[in-house]
């Protein structure tokens, strides 16, 4: 028992198992999130007759992948920007590995148990919720011991609103959808269910072909860079001489960044009166400037001076980041990291107009910053998409069968399946556009009972109302998951004598 334990402390052994642990369980989600959310894109060509299940499963893999490959990466930072910073700052550490931990697994419980009965949920929700749930916890047990402070309350809500909102978009966008469809395009078989196994007219058949695609593209480029910002995170935490930066950038970008640094430092050293702070307070400044309940003061441009002449000297006799020693490269990435969000926050409160600084050079430093920081291998893309279209191919029947059979009293009709998944793939492809994660399921659910509604086919209440329950259940359900599993954790961690 002495001989394991002594194992399991040794760095080296921490290191690598962490980061096996870590990117499997994010993977695991994604493979939940497979069968549990892209099974949503499936559905109506299935139930149309328009593909058999698995030609139509593999092609929305393959979408999934393309879309997956071609994100911007917006919300995959987007989802990052919710966790607790100090966590963020110190993801290699114990604490770190609580919060991945804790969050992914209480996000895959729920997922497993919601796809068990059938329900289609939002694992956009289990997974915010999840964080939410572990920022809280760390913010009671952390030093402030308070709710209030671990938590980016700001972006919690913008993220919020899109998961509220796109629901009633997905019912009334595709109810009207049904309605002018039937008005412009007098066709008698786009109204109708399909007659046993037969598949639709040709043209029919490719409208629906053409919806499911771009919703299965629209889930991969949304839903799959959830996963892919969580696994470039884990990355960054053991292996920041290998991910810590964008290490393809370069001679000209390093070197711009390096003059904009030294401009800035030379800027925010005047406004804070020639203040100086060394590095580690002004990290502990800017770290805290950062939070949700962070007040600005005089010191804050002192330490942000600080964080960008820190850029400047380690930048300045490297060329590429390739000949910046690996052992300084994590410490440039959080020197980016505080630079950029500090700039963001000082901008949005109005802090750097009443200071006098020039708002574009300042905003062209926390973009820089960010395209350098915010990068997703390409590897990491791959394993995402590979893990969404596995779990597609695996467990997609049940969520499938809820939406084709037991939201409506009657069969979807290929005009219905067409309307439901084109108003989901245009709010998905416009909340990527935006940076923000919503729901598949719920857009694509809402949109097939829309379109019940508008087609008086009825709707089946039993399913509606265990669909809404599973709804309003699963953002206090998975914070309470994610916050009971970080403190476990966290004493779990302790109890083995690992800080």
């Amino acid at each position: 028992m002495d001989a394991l334990v002594q194992a399991i402390r040794d760095p080296h052994f921490l290191t690598y198992a962490f980061l096996v642990v870590a990117v499997g369980l994010a993977l695991g989600f994604e493979f939940v999130n497979g069968f549990h959310d892209t099974a949503n894109a499936v559905a109506t060509v299935i139930y149309t007759h328009t593909l058999k299940p698995t030609p139509a499963v593999v092609w929305s893999g393959i979408w999934n992948l393309i879309g997956v490959l071609t994100s911007s990466g917006a919300v995959a930072f987007g989802i990052v920007a919710l966790l607790p910073v100090e966590l963020v700052l110190n993801i290699g550490t114990s604490s770190g590995f609580a919060m991945v931990f804790s969050l992914l697994v209480s996000a895959i419980v729920w997922n497993v148990g919601t796809w068990y009965l059938g329900l289609p949920a939002s694992s956009s929700h289990t997974l915010i919720g999840s964080i939410l749930g572990v920022g809280l916890a760390n913010s009671v047990f952390g030093p402030e011991h308070t709710v209030t402070a671990g938590v980016n309350w700001v972006k919690a809500q913008q993220v919020m609103l899109g998961l509220m909102v796109s629901p009633l978009i997905g019912f009334g966008a595709a109810a009207l959808l049904l309605i002018a469809a039937k008005v412009l395009l007098r066709s008698p078989e786009l109204y109708q269910a399909p007659k046993g196994q037969k598949p639709p007219p040709w043209w029919i058949r490719g409208i629906l072909m053409l919806t499911c695609t771009g919703v299965s593209f629209a889930h991969g480029s949304n839903d799959g860079q959830k996963g892919m910002g969580l696994i470039v995170l884990i990355l960054v935490g053991i292996l920041p001489g290998t991910y810590a930066l964008k290490m393809s950038a370069d001679h000209h970008t390093v070197t711009s960044l390096a003059a904009e640094a030294g401009e800035l430092a030379s800027v925010f050293d005047k406004v804070a009166g020639g203040n100086k702070i060394e590095k580690q307070g002004a990290n502990d400044i800017l770290s805290a400037y950062i939070k949700p309940t962070g007040k600005f003061t005089q010191d804050t441009f002192a330490a942000l001076a600080g964080a960008c002449d820190d850029i400047r000297e380690r930048l300045q006799n490297s060329e590429t980041f390739q000949a910046l020693p690996a052992s300084e490269r994590g410490d440039v990435r959080t020197d980016l990291f505080l630079i950029s969000k500090t700039i963001r926050k000082l901008e949005q409160k109005g802090h750097l107009e009443e200071a006098g600084v020039v708002r574009k050079d300042a905003r062209a430093m926390a973009q820089h910053s960010e395209e350098l920081t915010n990068f997703i291998p390409d590897w990491v893309k791959y394993s995402v998409a590979l893990a969404l279209g596995l779990g597609t191919m695996i467990g997609y029947q049940r969520i499938v069968r809820t939406v084709g059979e037991r939201i409506g009293k009657e069969h979807l009709t290929y005009a219905q399946g067409a309307s439901a998944e084109m108003v989901a793939m245009g709010t998905i492809l416009l909340a990527d556009h935006y940076g923000l994660p919503i729901s598949t399921t719920h857009v694509l659910s809402s949109g097939v009972a829309g379109t019940m509604a508008a087609n008086n086919s009825g709707l089946q209440m039993a399913t509606v109302r265990s669909i809404l329950m599973a709804w309003v259940l699963t953002l206090p359900v998975c914070i309470f998951l994610g916050a009971f599993l970080f403190a476990a954790a966290l004493n779990g961690l302790a109890l083995i004598g690992l800080k």
